[in-house]
């Protein structure tokens, strides 16, 4: 298989697993469950627009460093602005940092899982 396709069903996977953990944030109870359930939804959609934004930069000259910068950029937005003006947020400050985060992971399991060329 081609390394770009291999990328491609790699990030969707990263994408479906982020969703299935933020629907199941709500059925968390353990340790740390009020940080989990305030902050998990905003760690977890940043993970996944990260590997969202990557699909479409896969191959281009510093794309992991573009990537982490252009989906951090439509979070950060995403808050700031009220969901865009198109959807109800409620802004936290914290929830910028979770944002910053949930990147910061994605871009470590991207640099860090990387298919054999």
């Amino acid at each position: 298989m081609p390394l770009k396709q291999h990328l491609i069903k790699r990030n969707v996977l990263f994408v479906l697993v982020a969703i299935v953990i933020f629907l199941m944030k709500a059925h968390y109870h353990g340790p740390l469950s009020g940080v989990f359930h305030d902050y998990g939804g905003n760690f977890t959609a940043s993970f996944a627009v990260y590997f969202v934004v990557a699909i479409a930069l896969i191959g281009r000259m510093y794309w992991r460093l573009i990537t982490a910068i252009t989906a951090l950029l439509v979070v950060e937005s995403f808050e700031l602005t009220d969901g865009f003006g198109i959807m109800s947020n409620v802004f936290d400050p914290l929830d910028l940092l979770a944002n910053a985060a949930g990147i910061g992971l994605a871009l470590a399991v991207d640099w860090l899982i990387k298919p054999k060329a």
